[in-house]
Parts: C-alpha cells; sequence; structure tokens
C-alpha cells in the first residue's frame, strides 16, 4: 500500500530557496499524480501544486507562480518541489498527497497523504 513520505523541510532566510522531497515506499509512484499542500498556523490548508503521472504541471496557487517548480523521477519514486525567493509567508507545514493519473479538481480525490514537514522561512 503507498506510503508517502516528506524530507526536506526547515528553516530558511527570506530569499533563500529549499528543496522538498516526496517519496514513496511500498508502492511505485508511476501511476499517481502527486500534489503538494500547505497550511500555515491559523490558516486553511491549500493547495499549491500538482504534477501528473507523466508530469503534467497543474499550478494552485498564484502567489507561487514564477518561485515554485515541481517535477518528478518515476525511477527513484520521488516527486520535488523546488522553493525559491521564499518568503515569511510561506512558512508553514507541506504535505504531498497522491491520487491516481492526473491532477484532481476537487481536491478530495486525493486519498493517501504524508506527515508533513515544517517550512519555517525567517531571519
Amino acid at each position: 500500500q503507498l506510503r508517502l513520505v516528506e524530507s526536506g523541510g526547515g528553516l530558511v532566510q527570506p530569499g533563500g530557496s529549499l528543496r522538498l522531497s516526496c517519496t514513496a515506499t511500498s508502492d511505485t509512484l508511476n501511476n499517481y499524480a502527486i500534489g503538494w499542500f500547505r497550511q500555515a498556523p491559523g490558516k486553511e490548508q491549500e493547495e499549491v501544486i500538482c504534477i501528473s503521472n507523466i508530469g503534467k504541471v497543474a499550478n494552485h496557487a498564484d502567489s507561487v507562480k514564477g518561485r515554485f517548480t515541481i517535477s518528478r523521477d518515476n525511477a527513484e519514486n520521488t516527486v520535488w518541489l523546488q522553493m525559491n525567493s521564499l518568503n515569511p509567508e510561506d512558512s508553514g507545514v507541506y504535505t504531498c498527497a497522491a491520487t491516481l493519473y492526473l491532477c484532481p479538481t476537487n481536491t478530495n480525490r486525493y486519498y493517501k497523504w504524508g506527515q508533513g514537514t515544517q517550512v519555517t522561512v525567517s531571519a
């Protein structure tokens, strides 16, 4: 059964970069779309970006366009979220989630979730 494990979070200064990883265990990622979500304290969780099983990207958060990119390597069973030009508003818990094939328009279609990794952007 698919399990997702995030890594790469941490503390970074404004303007800095981080690369998050979402690695699958117990199954391959080949047939899954992977979405990245984030939740800041006191705010609702939002979907940031998604990549389909064949690499088509769907951007969901206008605030990250041009700064965040998503990529995948099915051979490594990993999806990466490269985050550049980070600002304090990007802080939060970042979680990856999986659904079959295409990036969904309804986030309720995601049915496998990782535990999340904390990102803190602060001077």
